[in-house]
């Protein structure tokens, strides 16, 4: 079935109503038909079978058949902290993030950031990412919509993570911590903040400031990984960490 994410004041216990894009996409796309059924989701979690009841130009209402129970989630909540990169990166950065698991994205500029988001556009390349995000989690059966924070320094993403159970910094120099080790001492429904750099990675006093904010330097290995690898590489060291022995 074909699943779509509602903005959660338009889903309720008996029903749904769907606007926006996706209408177009059941009307004419699929040519969906009252009777048919779609999978729902709220973006917070909750997700059920739905029939669709009637169809318009404008929006789509479907009644709730059944909600489901789905654990397609990782078990730890990971945010990704982005350096921005060059070209379209950051669109396959989000799209792959998603599709593994990410929890949220939070694109910063750095020492070493080259590229430069124009003020006038960014409106524009947020609702883009998020529209990215949003197909990637319908078709990688997400029931949580990955968050997408807007573009920020580095000094404010290192500050925003003083929540998090865990904060790391992937540091191509650094030779003693290892992700491992920092999966090692978490547990399922903690979290995790990752720091990675653009292209050229992060210079040392970056390394020195979120240090002192509390972040762990980590490496990601003996490689050294693109910038548009490396958040793919601890998504994907979660998911054996954390969901390999689940049923």
């Amino acid at each position: 079935m074909q699943r779509y994410f509602v903005e959660p004041h338009l889903f309720s216990e008996q029903e749904v109503t769907i606007v926006g894009d996706d209408v177009h996409h059941i009307v004419n796309v699929m040519r969906a038909k009252p009777g048919e059924k779609i999978v729902v989701c709220d973006g917070a979690g909750r997700s059920a079978v739905a029939q669709l009841v009637s169809l318009s130009a404008k929006e789509v209402t479907a009644s709730i058949v059944q909600f489901l129970d789905e654990q397609t989630e990782l078990p730890i909540r990971i945010t990704i902290g982005q350096g921005l990169p060059k070209g379209e990166k950051m669109e396959w950065i989000l799209q792959k993030g998603t599709e593994m698991g990410a929890h949220a994205f939070f694109p910063f500029t750095s020492e070493r950031t080259i590229v430069k988001l124009d003020a006038k556009k960014e409106a524009k390349k947020l609702e883009r990412w998020r529209k990215i995000v949003k197909e990637a989690a319908e078709q990688s059966h997400r029931a949580v919509l990955p968050e997408i924070l807007p573009p920020a320094s580095f000094r404010q993403a290192i500050a925003s993570a003083a929540g998090y159970t865990q904060r790391v910094i992937a540091y191509e120099k650094e030779g003693g911590s290892t992700l491992h080790q920092v999966f090692a001492g978490m547990s399922p429904g903690e979290s995790l903040f990752v720091l990675i750099g653009p292209e050229g990675g992060f210079s040392l006093d970056e390394v020195k400031q979120a240090e002192l904010m509390g972040f762990q330097s980590v490496s990601l290995g003996p490689r050294i990984l693109r910038t548009e690898t490396a958040s793919q590489y601890v998504l994907a060291a979660a998911s054996y960490q954390f969901e390999r022995l689940a049923p």
